[in-house]
């Protein structure tokens, strides 16, 4: 059985910080660390090897038993992060309260506990922590248990189980809104945008589900950031970036306004910004796209922004959404220039990256290449997206990358090897659920130019295409394809015998 890599991953995720609050808590305790011998010699390490552990410490009794040595460590490490962190985030610290409201409570010190209460009841309200404060109500009502036993008869039993109540329907309604953004999620995360009747069905549903489409339906503020981002999603999911920018920006206001929920809404706020950052691509206001790229960096040093989750989130999705606004310029040589600062940051990451954003990034790096002509070193990163077909992540980028690959073979002047790639791109589609007519046209023409092979002919086959081609274009749901490969750009450049850098300044100028 292959050795467990869980502790070695989690030592290398410790920053020097974390370190040292280690090895300091660890130097408070009596008795033999032979956990501190495995955490130094792991830490040294590029990669886990066991074996190498084993050999270092052969001598020592505490190797004969391994994985409970193991085991232990990650226990004291992880114990080491939760007080590292027992002040640094709200519900670790409502926890905290909590535990001493239980504590003083247990051993009858009644007024103090209550102090505990009021004081983590306000910290509760203020971040929108319902069932915490739902939590300690219960407490409170224990605590009225006691007074009457005292004879003190002050507190407003009516008035507590009213803000229970009230506490309840908000935990109630924040959590119907996470339901309903899983669902929206889910749809944005296997497709990109509906791809099918089906799939706009499903968004249009939600879209008219009572609690996104009705006014005041939202009990607190993070339920209505939630309300509005789902909106969001729905335009975005269709493709509907006028809306889709209303209703983010609309999201990005409330948690301006409320900066402590801002705070403890991170991710939210930080995908919130790339949505937006994506409408102002759409929609080639490209100075304020920068702008807020600008923005989006700065936040990693901001409380609340500074996470490794979140780090890892700015980083994948800016390198991206960079080269994405860096291409819709026609700008692919500046693309180029900044795939080695990407992949070296890409690798200091590691498998924090996730699989969405290392096939974006990939799928991205391939396009840049292709617009400064490098078809070789394109189809080398669209070859490792075609070879890593996840089953539900994702399908827009794994069905465009299909007709982008016989771009890419046609520009390499494969002709001998399109036949089979345009046969095995026709099983593909048939087999999936779409109703798009513009990959089959591409398709089709594709094939024709390879079997064609004197300028003047592959020049009417392009006439050709392009009429077809801006036909379909007049369909919104149509114009997808260009998000992934501007198949207008493609052809402008063959007709008017210029670079896919060129045709796509002048298309987006």
């Amino acid at each position: 059985m292959k050795p467990s890599t869980e502790l070695f991953k989690l030592i290398k995720s410790l920053t020097k910080s974390e370190k040292r609050f280690f090895k300091l808590s660890s130097s408070l305790q009596s008795g033999d660390k032979n956990y501190l011998k495995i955490f130094d010699f792991i830490e040294k390490q590029n990669l886990y090897e066991e074996q190498e552990l084993k050999n270092e410490f052969k001598g020592e009794t505490f190797i004969k038993h391994l994985p409970s040595e193991k085991n232990h460590l990650y226990k004291l490490i992880l114990k080491s992060l939760r007080a590292y962190y027992s002040e640094q985030s709200v519900n670790s610290t409502l926890k905290q309260e909590i535990k001493n409201v239980e504590i003083l409570y247990n051993k009858a010190l009644y007024r103090e506990c209550e102090k505990f209460v009021v004081r983590a009841k306000s910290t509760a309200e203020k971040y929108e922590k319902f069932y915490y404060w739902f939590e300690l109500i219960s407490w409170e009502k224990r605590l009225l248990e006691s007074a009457y036993e005292a004879g003190e008869f002050s507190t407003d039993l009516d008035k507590l189980v009213a803000e229970e109540e009230m506490v309840i329907a908000k935990l109630r309604n924040l959590a119907e809104y996470t339901i309903i953004y899983s669902k929206i999620n889910l749809i944005f995360r296997s497709g990109g945008f509906t791809r099918n009747e089906r799939e706009r069905d499903l968004v249009e549903e939600i879209a008219d589900y009572h609690l996104i489409k009705g006014k005041n339906t939202a009990l607190s503020t993070k339920a209505a950031s939630m309300c509005y981002y789902i909106k969001g999603l729905c335009a975005a999911t269709n493709r509907n970036y006028n809306d889709s920018f209303q209703f983010f920006n609309r999201t990005r206001e409330i948690l301006d306004n409320n900066p402590l929920i801002k705070q403890d809404s991170g991710q939210r706020y930080v995908m919130t910004l790339f949505h937006l950052l994506r409408c102002y691509i759409d929609s080639k206001e490209f100075e304020m796209a920068e702008n807020l790229i600008r923005d989006i960096r700065a936040l990693t040093d901001r409380k609340g922004f500074n996470s490794v989750d979140i780090s890892v989130r700015i980083f994948g999705n800016v390198a991206s959404q960079e080269l994405i606004l860096l291409h819709s310029q026609g700008e692919f040589q500046k693309c180029v220039e900044l795939i080695p600062a990407i992949e070296k940051e890409q690798n200091a990451y590691g498998e924090k990256i996730s699989k969405e954003m290392e096939l974006v990034l990939t799928y991205n790096k391939a396009y840049s290449y292709f617009g400064i002509g490098e078809y070789k070193k394109a189809l080398q990163y669209l070859n490792e997206v075609l070879n890593d077909n996840e089953q539900n992540l994702r399908q827009d980028i794994y069905s465009f990358a299909r007709l982008f690959n016989l771009v890419i073979h046609y520009e390499l002047e494969n002709y001998d090897f399109l036949d089979y790639v345009v046969k095995s791109t026709n099983r593909y589609l048939s087999k999936h659920d779409r109703d798009y007519q513009i990959e089959n046209t591409c398709i089709r023409h594709i094939r024709k130019l390879s079997k064609t092979h004197t300028s003047v002919n592959q020049l009417e086959i392009f006439e050709k295409m392009d009429k077809e081609i801006k036909e379909l274009l007049e369909d919104h749901n149509e114009r997808a394809i260009l998000e992934y490969f501007n198949v207008s750009a493609w052809i402008y450049s063959k007709l008017n015998k210029v670079s896919f850098a060129e045709a796509m300044r002048v298309l987006n100028t």
